[in-house]
């Protein structure tokens, strides 16, 4: 069985305050995007994960694939099965890739062994896996708060756009991201920017992480103003970097001249 895994985009992104527990509280809105990793899954008596195009940020045997399979396998009499990942969607870009690897995972288990488990039942799954793991359960635009993993659908349609998204070279660690951060509390209402046209978002929204990311990193700053300067009418970093999304009524068709270096994607 082969199920293709998209990634997810953050529209404005608001750190509110620390948790006892370590962790932190936003409000986000999560939207996602076309852009597919494959995951494959046979039953094999040799069991494991094999690896192949981009470069991933772990050993095969520490994926999260691995660990979402193990939940479901711990309550459930399932077989040895052999995994294999072809990896597309960038680590360390803010785009959810592994998130959406371990959800993709739990549902294509319980559809093919016939779990029965409802979408409630694999989000509480995918809540174990990662905080924006059960955002890719549904699948759909979401206002996210807690730690990602409180949802509610927001009304948020960018099918008549052009989303550009640009990985530099380098990746930033979400866990040295979250270290920098003073939260501020909320800023804008994230669950009512459907009332507002795209061409407005620069004027209402940011991303908490980009003033502490940006003096770090100023090449990921200069993204967001080359994609600006190439007209896109909205340009963020997505979490906590490092890639940087454009929304765009055209693309120009140039754009890899403008920005030769990091991988580019055109969705």
């Amino acid at each position: 069985m082969i199920v293709f895994a998209n990634a997810k985009i953050n529209i404005g992104l608001y750190v509110v305050s620390k948790r006892p527990d370590g962790y932190h509280n936003l409000e986000t809105l999560f939207y996602p995007v076309p852009l597919f990793d494959a995951i494959e899954m046979v039953e094999s008596d040799v069991a494991g994960l094999s690896v192949s195009g981009i470069m991933v940020d772990c050993p095969a045997g520490e994926n999260i694939i691995l660990k979402a399979y193990d939940l479901l396998k711990q309550d459930y009499n399932l077989p040895p099965v052999r995994f294999h990942l072809h990896k597309v969607i960038p680590y360390g870009a803010g785009l959810g890739g592994g998130s959406s690897n371990a959800a993709s995972v739990l549902k294509m288990v319980n559809d093919y062994f016939n779990l029965q488990l409802t979408g409630e039942h694999l989000k509480r799954y995918a809540a174990k896996t990662g905080a924006d793991c059960p955002f890719f359960i549904d699948n759909v635009p979401m206002f996210a708060t807690g730690i990602g993993d409180m949802l509610s659908p927001v009304n948020i349609d960018l099918s008549g756009y052009r989303i550009v998204i640009v990985k530099p070279t380098f990746s930033v660690s979400t866990r040295e991201a979250y270290k920098r951060i003073i939260p501020s509390g909320p800023g804008f209402n994230l669950n009512n920017l459907s009332s507002h046209p795209v061409e407005e978002w620069n004027e209402l929204i940011e991303n908490d992480f980009e003033k502490y990311i940006f003096p770090l990193y100023p090449e990921i700053k200069k993204l967001k103003e080359t994609l600006y300067g190439q007209g896109a009418v909205f340009a963020s970093m997505s979490g906590s970097g490092s890639s940087v999304f454009g929304i765009f009524n055209n693309v120009p068709e140039d754009l890899r001249k403008i920005i030769p270096e990091g991988i580019l994607f055109t969705l």
